[in-house]
C-alpha cells in the first residue's frame, strides 16, 4: 500500500522539467509536476515519492489531514 500526502503548489518550475514547490504544513519539497499538467500555485496535489498523483480540492486535502492525524496525534515534548 502507498501512503500520498496532500500538498499545496507554491509555484511552478519551468518546463520541460515540470518540477515545482510543494507545502505540506510548514515544510517545502521540490516535487514532480509531470503527472499534472494542468496543476497551478495554489492547487492541492496528492504526492508520493517525490511525484505529484493528482490534483485535488482543498476540502479533499483538510479531510486527508485529519485523519493522518488522527493516526499519529502530536507529541507532547519531554524536559
Amino acid at each position: 500500500m502507498c501512503l500520498g500526502i496532500p500538498g499545496r503548489i507554491l509555484d511552478l518550475g519551468e518546463a520541460p522539467l515540470h518540477f515545482g514547490h510543494v507545502a505540506f504544513g510548514e515544510v517545502v519539497k521540490e516535487v514532480s509536476l509531470a503527472l499534472v499538467p494542468e496543476a497551478r500555485p495554489g492547487d492541492y496535489v496528492i504526492v508520493h515519492a517525490g511525484t505529484a498523483l493528482e490534483v485535488i480540492d482543498e476540502a479533499a486535502a483538510a479531510r486527508t489531514w485529519e485523519v493522518l492525524a488522527q493516526l499519529d496525534p502530536p507529541r507532547e515534548e519531554t524536559p
